[in-house]
């Protein structure tokens, strides 16, 4: 079976790398010359809108998926037509726009941080008077990693700030005070079938994910898994998606959902009977789903802007060393370890270990 992946980064390089073992094989469609995941397969350099090299892929291949959502949704949609793509142009449309994201949480009666659509300053003044300070202003579309948002706190920083972010459609929402960040990786298969990893607890620095630990019996598991069963019945979602909520007064509000694979879901690939990688693979081909089930404990340390010197990192016990291939460049992922460990205090002492290596 041939799969055809929409972007050639880190995230399509990993689908390959565990694709490769179940007899796949791989096409990339990315306008980058420098794609990370051209070494697992074939590369399509061509522009997501590129209808001609589109049609090639789609040629080429048995099905397509993709590996972030900044790809537009009328690609997957144009696409859909000569060949299965998973998940839908549907299902991409509304995850990669928060104020369509939100409104779904809504309909759908799963928590959310107050929120209003802001399509000019004006907008933006009168959801502040509404909402209130501190809030978050974010672009609809194609923020991640910190992108594309800003933080007000004060009357001061609300001044020309729609201007600031571009004078794009943006989504103001009001600041939780929350007692921890945790994401859920759940997957569904074709036939509906759907499993869950056990929630990770995430620590964020500036806006990006630094580390992921995943936990073991959360209390909040259960409520977590309702949610974005919710979701991906709604959407009819076929494959991996991951859903970040704010851990609140013994509850959880939705912060986002990403319909793909997903950073806090890089320990699965060492720690978990079967990655979510693999499982994405396997929903969006028609094959059975793996299990979800945690081996030993286990963490993972993202790399941002360079990656330690190899024999430092796989010299730590049970580190295991994730190198995307990338040019090194401030602020970028460009690897990541991920730590297992039979207990907790074990785990705790390697993370430790591994975050000494990392420059700040």
């Amino acid at each position: 079976m041939k799969i055809g992946v929409i972007g050639g980064g880190q995230l399509g390089r990993m689908l390959a790398l565990a694709g490769t073992p179940l007899g796949m094989n791989f096409a990339f469609l990315d306008p980058a010359p420098d794609a990370c995941a051209a070494a697992l397969g074939e590369h399509l350099r061509a522009d997501y809108g590129d209808q001609d090299h589109l049609r090639q892929l789609a040629d080429e291949v048995d099905l397509v998926t993709f590996e972030f959502e900044s790809v537009p949704a009328e690609t997957v949609a144009f696409l859909s037509q000569f060949v299965p793509v998973y998940p839908s142009a549907e299902a991409l449309r509304i995850a990669r726009d928060r104020w369509f994201e939100k409104r779904m949480f809504k309909d759908l009666g799963i928590p959310t941080p107050a929120f209003a659509d802001i399509q000019s300053q004006a907008d933006l003044d009168d959801a502040v008077s509404s909402i209130g300070l501190p809030a978050v202003l974010k672009t609809r579309t194609l923020g991640y990693d910190g992108k594309g948002q800003k933080v007000l706190r004060t009357p001061t920083d609300v001044v020309d700030t729609f201007a600031e972010l571009g004078s794009v459609p943006c989504l103001l929402e009001g600041f939780v005070s929350f007692t921890g960040e945790v994401s859920l990786i759940a997957v569904r298969a074709r036939d509906g079938e759907t499993r869950f990893y056990p929630l990770v607890h995430n620590t964020h620095d500036s806006g990006i994910l630094r580390l992921s630990i995943a936990s073991t019996d959360h209390p909040l598991q259960g409520l977590a898994e309702d949610y974005a069963g919710r979701v991906l019945k709604h959407l009819d979602y076929v494959g991996v998606l991951a859903f970040e909520f704010f851990e609140v007064e013994g509850g959880l509000k939705a912060n986002e959902i990403a319909p793909r694979v997903h950073n806090s879901g890089h320990w699965t690939t060492e720690g978990a009977e079967c990655s979510q990688f693999e499982n994405h693979l396997r929903a969006v081909a028609g094959l059975p789903l793996g299990s979800t089930a945690k081996v030993g404990e286990s963490a993972m340390l993202n790399f941002i802007g360079e990656v330690p010197a190899v024999e430092q990192v796989i010299a730590i016990d049970d580190c295991h060393l994730h190198h995307y291939g990338k040019a090194f460049k401030l602020g970028r992922k460009v690897g990541h370890a991920t730590v297992r460990s039979k207990d907790r205090v074990t785990l705790d002492r390697q993370v430790k270990r591994v975050e000494a290596l990392i420059k700040r």
